[in-house]
């Protein structure tokens, strides 16, 4: 099932399926959403307009209750990274302007001494390289290499391993509470009936003892 969606201000109109959330649409389809808290829900940087078609989309979250105001609730914005596209139909959305803002400080430091860096003398930036621990990294990767080969598919392993954990919490992180109780009900649903009935081993015993 799809939903046609419309994105007003930049005239750019698309399909997406049911199922998608509105932050992920938007760049699907080349526009720039902003999200300062990551997708957690914790903002209203990614907040959008909803101009038609609410009824397409998921019910309002308790984040959106709490950083957007009863007025603009009623004037149908909603926070992108918390909406989904339940039900077909053509839902019109009206994104934010982008605010011109100064460059954060830690940006501008940065800046600084790049720039700074450049002008350094070799051995300037050997020494300066040092200090950020390029050695304990060289070190780091130093110990993995000099490892048997047994250490080191252990290492490996437990990385993937870490790595899938990191990017599920990541989802979930970003998936609204609301959203991840009904995946948990829906994965509770089927392990249930995944589930095959057990073993009468009673029955079993008289079939072997009658042959």
């Amino acid at each position: 099932m799809e939903v046609e969606v419309k994105f007003e201000r930049e005239d750019i109109s698309g399909v997406v399926a049911v199922g998608s959330y509105l932050f992920d649409a938007a760049r699907r389809m080349g526009i720039e959403v902003e999200a300062e808290c990551e997708r957690r829900g914790e903002c209203d940087s990614c907040a959008m307009r909803i101009k038609e078609g609410g009824d397409s989309l998921s019910e309002i979250t308790k984040a959106e209750t709490e950083h957007l105001t009863a007025k603009r609730r009623k004037n149908g914005e909603r926070l992108a990274c918390q909406v989904k596209f339940e039900r077909t139909g053509e839902v019109a959305i009206m994104t934010t302007k982008k605010k011109e803002e100064e460059k954060p400080a830690a940006e501008e430091k940065y800046e600084a001494y790049r720039k700074e860096f450049e002008d350094m003398p070799l051995e300037k930036k050997i020494a300066d390289l040092v200090h950020l621990e390029a050695v304990t990294l060289s070190e780091t990767f130093s110990f993995v290499l000099n490892s048997p080969s047994m250490i080191v598919g252990k290492i490996m392993d437990v990385m993937a391993e870490f790595g899938l954990k990191m990017e599920d919490d990541a989802k979930k992180a970003t998936r609204p509470n609301e959203h991840n109780a009904d995946v948990k009900a829906e994965e509770n649903g089927n392990s249930e009936n995944s589930q095959a009935s057990p073993t009468n081993k009673k029955s079993d015993k008289k079939v072997k003892d009658v042959e």
